[in-house]
C-alpha cells in the first residue's frame, strides 16, 4: 500500500508540474518591440513650425516603423485528402484422372482440387483545419525593401487554463487595409498557432486519487 501511495504522489507531482508550464512555440524571436526614440531638433520658441510636433499633412496612420501595431485577421482554412488502393488475385486448379487397372477404371483414385487467393486493400486519409480570429502584432523590424517583420502574442486565461495565440510573419505595406488590418492569407512566412495550458485542479485531483485508492483497497 505504501508503494501505491508513493507512486500516486509521484504521478500527481509530474501531472501538476507538466500542466503549469508554458507550451512550446513555433513562433521564434521577440513578440513585441519598442519604437526607436526619435531625434528632433530642439524647439524654437516663437516659430510657427515645430519639428518636435510635426506630422505631414497627408500622412496616414498606417504602420511603417518599428513599434507600430497591426491587426492580423486570422482566416486559415486548409483541406487535404489522399486515397490509395491495391488489389490482386490468383487462381489455381489441379486434377488427377482415375487410373485403369486390367481394363477397369478405378474412380476412387481420381481427384481434383483448386485454390483461390485474393488480396484487396484500400485506404483514405483526409485532414481539414479551420482557424479564425484576430490578434494584434507589433512591427519588430523594417526590411530594406519596406516589408515589415511582425510578431505578437495573446494570452487569455479561462477558468483553470491559459490559451496562447501567437503569430509572426512578413507583411507588405501594400497589403495593409483600412484600420491597419491585414489578412493572414496575405502574410509571407506566416506562423500561426493556438495552444492551451490546462492546470490540474487540486480538489479534482484529490477526488480522483481517493477513488483510485478505494478501488484497490481491500477494506
Amino acid at each position: 500500500m505504501n508503494s501505491l501511495l508513493k507512486f500516486a504522489a509521484i504521478i500527481g507531482m509530474f501531472a501538476i508540474a507538466g500542466c503549469t508550464t508554458v507550451p512550446e512555440s513555433i513562433v521564434t524571436g521577440p513578440k513585441s518591440a519598442r519604437p526607436e526614440p526619435a531625434s528632433y531638433a530642439p524647439p524654437t520658441n516663437g516659430a510657427i513650425f515645430q519639428s518636435a510636433a510635426y506630422r505631414p499633412l497627408l500622412e496616414d496612420r498606417r504602420a511603417r516603423l518599428v513599434g507600430d501595431t497591426l491587426t492580423i485577421v486570422i482566416n486559415e482554412n486548409t483541406t487535404a485528402a489522399k486515397s490509395a488502393g491495391s488489389s490482386s488475385s490468383k487462381t489455381g486448379s489441379a486434377s488427377a484422372i482415375a487410373p485403369t487397372l486390367f481394363g477397369t477404371s478405378i474412380k476412387e483414385l481420381s481427384g481434383s482440387g483448386g485454390s483461390t487467393n485474393k488480396y484487396d486493400e484500400k485506404g483514405a486519409i483526409s485532414s481539414s483545419n479551420n482557424f479564425t480570429g484576430t490578434i494584434g502584432v507589433t512591427v519588430i523590424e523594417v526590411l530594406p525593401n519596406g516589408n515589415l517583420i511582425v510578431s505578437g502574442e495573446k494570452q487569455v486565461a479561462l477558468d483553470k487554463g491559459v490559451e496562447y495565440v501567437r503569430f509572426s510573419g512578413t507583411v507588405s505595406p501594400d497589403k495593409i487595409a483600412t484600420g491597419n488590418t491585414v489578412s493572414s492569407t496575405a502574410v509571407a512566412d506566416a506562423k500561426v498557432e493556438y495552444r492551451t495550458n490546462t492546470r490540474v485542479d487540486m480538489a479534482e485531483f484529490m477526488s480522483s486519487l481517493s477513488r483510485f485508492f478505494f478501488s484497490v483497497s481491500p477494506f
